[in-house]
């Protein structure tokens, strides 16, 4: 059985902007009362297993969701995993921006005004550095993009692969080994969704 650390993702609850799909970067959102719910869905989940370093992004949706779900007591803020800065299309929505840019991807095209993703890349490498020397499994509470690009950092893909991974609010995700190889263990778990009477989960991003 390999015993090398394993990053555990752990994406916040739903906002207001999450739900209708609005580019949400560094925005500080309050997480909507689902998201709240979701959040206390990922706490039964987790059920207080102990990680020996949990880190959440400054941003108080990421906070709350820590809070929340139990750790808020043991968590470190990491500004390292604040969501991608969208610069001028901060709250507006692919569809909208798709009006005035109709090739336009996030992915490949990236943002007037905010961070390139070779920027946001810099910063995910960043908390693996901090993850992976704390001794032992690492809990993260972020933002959708920034776990995806840290995802692609870990497997070794640029970081335009992190569009492979969609990632769903309030899930956890597991990073980890085989052997020598690093690997997705685990991907896009959502506690509330197994649960009776739960919330619809949150609407993809348009």
């Amino acid at each position: 059985m390999n015993t090398r650390s394993q990053l555990w993702l752990i994406r916040h609850g739903e906002t207001e902007w999450s739900l209708s799909g609005a580019h949400t970067g560094r925005t500080d959102l309050p997480l909507i009362p689902a998201g709240r719910e979701r959040a206390a869905a990922l706490g039964r989940y987790l059920a207080g297993r102990p990680f020996e370093l949990v880190l959440t992004s400054p941003l108080q949706r990421a906070r709350e969701t820590c809070r929340i779900a139990g750790y808020g007591n043991a968590a470190q803020t990491e500004p390292n995993l604040c969501e991608w800065d969208y610069g001028a299309y901060e709250g507006r929505t692919t569809a909208d921006i798709r009006r005035e840019a109709p090739d336009w991807d996030l992915w490949t095209m990236g943002v007037p005004g905010g961070e390139t993703i070779e920027q946001v890349a810099a910063r995910a490498r960043r908390v693996i550095e901090r993850a992976t020397t704390a001794g032992g499994d690492a809990a993260l509470f972020a933002h959708g993009h920034i776990l995806r690009i840290l995802t692609a950092f870990w497997l070794g893909l640029p970081p335009a692969a992190g569009r492979l991974f969609a990632l769903d609010t309030a899930s956890v995700s597991v990073l980890g080994y085989e052997r020598e190889s690093r690997v997705i263990r685990h991907w896009n778990r959502c506690p509330a969704d197994a649960e009776p009477h739960s919330p619809p989960p949150a609407a993809p991003p348009r």
